[in-house]
């Protein structure tokens, strides 16, 4: 948490919580999701496909409640997230306890189960890019992928607790439910924690100065140059909202890579559960199946904070070698994941897999952030944030529709993916300067 000086530790600490909250509530309810599925005799792709509305109001979402931070503050946007969050979890943990209690049948706990995640696509995406550009404007140029790695570990540690503790929370009366109803309450109190640590930050400023065209912390504001409110000195709010164009020039690479590595990400997530269950043989067995999905998930996501908060530094590395090193990593692992029908070799694959990805987000991340000016890093990080929900629309639906009829198609459409990165990124992909 160093990465962030100018932020005080205290303050850090809940930003870290607002998105690692999040994480682990979403890949705790991603390792019950199979078992609930068996439990009520739902097609598979039916599960992936309830997230396909609400990936899609999240990429309608994001860029809109990034511009708005600019005008409401930082604060009040991540406190919509959170609420964003709070309502979907309880509310899908609801619909999905009536169902497998057998009161509301499998398409109706279907519909209301899309419905109420629809809340955390339409709200919850107002929380990432608010706290990514309240990082971003009160780091210096040279600290930002450190920063923006920080923030990326923490959907890491987010995916660790998720899994490690889904098993814990089937309990009375709530069952494969109970993920999903604690991770509701655990909002709660971030919620509280947030307003009770972050000051108000309606801005009289914009929290973004200019950024020089290389990095000298002399024409910047020094991150002390800070009111007590939180707002940086000398950064006037824009007369207007700044409206990049997809197609900017700085950018669109890294966007690009953004999406085709999310995208493949996407189906490797939206699939390993399913993996697990169908070649270990625990279709019939749904509370074996929650803590073998669970564990091979907590295994990739300490190789994904692994990435970030050991290679990352130790390495130094840029935001152009960290997406390559990454796409190549992923795509060893992809591969070791599709041939592996054992614990060991899933895990494995899984876990080299996660490795990979680890370093490429920070690096998508970062590499669109240097690449703009720091009174840009609002509409920028909506972008991103928008990229990032993009890969969840249709991805997970088809990588388990295809693993249901072929299962070798899944890994051959994210290695052909990851591969097109590797050697299109070489040639396109440019070091902000």
């Amino acid at each position: 948490m160093s990465a962030v000086p100018a932020i005080p530790n205290s303050r850090v600490v809940v930003l870290f919580l607002v998105m690692l909250v999040a994480a682990a509530g979403n890949t705790a309810m991603q390792s019950a999701l199979p078992a609930i599925a068996s439990e009520l005799d739902m097609p598979d792709v039916w599960v992936s496909l309830a997230f396909s509305w609400s990936a899609l109001l999240w990429v309608i979402t994001a860029p809109k409640w990034a511009r708005l931070s600019d005008r409401r503050g930082r604060k009040q946007l991540m406190s919509v997230g959170i609420i964003g969050f709070v309502a979907s979890m309880g509310l899908c943990g609801l619909v999905l306890w009536l169902g497998l209690e057998g009161w509301i049948g499998p398409v109706a706990t279907f519909i209301l189960f899309a419905l109420f995640r629809s809340l955390y696509g339409g709200f919850g995406s107002a929380a990432p890019p608010a706290v990514q550009a309240y990082v971003a404007a009160r780091t210096e140029r040279e600290e930002r992928t450190k920063a923006l790695s920080m923030l990326a570990s923490s959907f890491g540690v987010g995916t660790v607790i998720g899994p490690a503790v889904a098993h814990y929370l089937l309990f009375p009366p709530f069952g494969l439910a109970g993920p999903l109803i604690m991770f509701a309450a655990f909002g709660i109190a971030v919620l509280i924690a947030l307003h009770w640590q972050l000051p108000n930050d309606t801005p009289k400023f914009a929290a973004r100065g200019s950024v020089a065209a290389y990095p000298n912390a002399g024409s910047m504001n020094t991150p002390d140059a800070e009111q007590e409110d939180g707002q940086a000195l000398d950064s006037t709010l824009p007369d207007t909202e700044v409206r990049l164009p997809w197609r900017d020039e700085r950018m669109w690479a890294w966007l690009m890579a953004g999406l085709i590595g999310g995208h493949a990400q996407a189906i490797l997530l939206g699939v390993v559960g399913f993996l697990v269950r169908d070649r270990l043989g625990l279709h019939d067995k749904p509370w074996e199946a929650v803590q073998a999905s669970g564990s091979v998930m907590l295994i990739g996501a300490m190789a994904t904070l692994l990435a970030q908060w050991g290679l990352i530094p130790m390495l130094s590395l840029a935001a152009r070698s960290s997406v390559l090193l990454g796409s190549v990593l992923a795509l060893i692992g992809v591969v070791l994941t599709g041939v592996s029908y054992d614990f060991y070799g899933i895990s494995t694959g899984f876990a080299i897999a996660s490795l990979g990805f680890g370093l490429f987000r920070p690096g998508f991340t970062a590499g669109a952030s240097l690449a703009v000016r720091r009174h840009e890093q609002g509409d920028v990080a909506g972008k991103i944030a928008s990229i990032n929900g993009a890969a969840y629309i249709f991805a997970p639906a088809i990588g388990v529709a295809l693993f249901s009829v072929w299962e070798p198609a899944t890994f051959l459409i994210i290695g052909a993916s990851l591969l097109f990165l590797i050697l299109w990124g070489r040639r396109t992909l440019i070091v902000p300067a």
